[in-house]
């Protein structure tokens, strides 16, 4: 009995170990951000990026933020930030929206071609990006809103309604027949269903779709390079250009601070409902 409890204590010690290290790991390019972000440059120029700040500033993040030389004008990345929100919440709405009508009509009722449909839907999960920038930019020349945050939003709508269709339509083919049925009995038509019934009962796969499109339409650099000009940049875009600016002094401080601002938001919502993630993911995966 001692000794398969020293066993399991060791092996126990040995898996915390392992985690820890791995969490050590993936945590070590954020610490080199933070710290390097709120020392003065002539400190990093010194080599010694791992050491903590001698002396403490938060002028290199005032500066990434509203006075960084992005493109022609000392902007920061202030303007860009709002771009990058104007263009993921409405991207994310809508795309959650239609996908959670499209799973609950693809699963609740028998269409002739429904099949069809969904693995069409599915084919465009597996298109890459490249593929779509050609017939994405003609579409948006002929609806003039080629250079717009509007026009990144439609970009990220149609190619996100793919994945929150298969998360909702998954979902919702695990849902209890029997509640439907008893709701169609009791009078439930095709919006109240909808509304009433199956929409309340999604919070799992909708956390689940918030997350990946929020993440996917807020790192999304391609589409933001391809359809966006200097007025609706979103923040990738502008990282990119203050970064690789050819012109001036490298402040490699101010690049700390702006990288750690672009992928903030992000950070926030994986640390708020990441959990939830796993979870929504799971509750569809099982017929129940």
């Amino acid at each position: 009995m001692a000794d398969r409890t020293i066993a399991s204590t060791a092996s126990r010690t040995l898996l915390y170990t392992v985690l820890v290290g791995f969490a050590l790991l993936f945590a070590m390019p954020l610490y080199v951000m933070l710290v390097n972000s709120v020392k003065p440059l002539d400190e990093i120029r010194s080599g010694d990026m791992m050491s903590l700040p001698q002396v403490f500033t938060w002028q290199p993040w005032r500066d990434a933020w509203s006075l960084a030389q992005i493109g022609v004008q000392a902007t920061g990345l202030k303007p860009y930030f709002i771009n990058s929100f104007l263009m993921a919440v409405p991207g994310v709405v809508i795309s959650t929206a239609l996908g959670a009508f499209n799973g609950y009509v693809l699963t609740m009722f028998r269409l002739r071609g429904a099949h069809v449909i969904f693995a069409m839907l599915m084919f465009s999960v597996f298109i890459p990006f490249q593929i779509v920038l050609i017939p994405m930019a003609r579409t948006l020349g002929l609806l003039h809103m080629a250079g717009t945050v509007p026009g990144l939003v439609l970009v990220h709508v149609v190619y996100g309604i793919g994945f929150t269709t298969l998360f909702f339509r998954n979902y919702y083919a695990a849902f209890p027949v029997e509640l439907v049925r008893s709701a169609r009995m009791d009078g439930a038509g095709f919006w109240r269903l909808f509304g009433r019934l199956l929409l309340p009962n999604s919070g799992p796969i909708i956390v689940v779709s918030v997350i990946w499109q929020f993440t996917n339409i807020w790192n999304d650099f391609l589409f933001g390079a391809s359809f966006s000009d200097y007025s609706s940049f979103p923040i990738t875009v502008a990282l990119n250009n203050l970064v690789n600016s050819s012109t001036g002094v490298k402040e490699y401080n101010v690049h700390f601070a702006a990288a750690f601002i672009a992928g903030a938001p992000t950070l926030a919502v994986y640390l708020l409902s990441g959990k939830y993630f796993v979870r929504g993911l799971m509750a569809g995966s099982v017929k129940g």
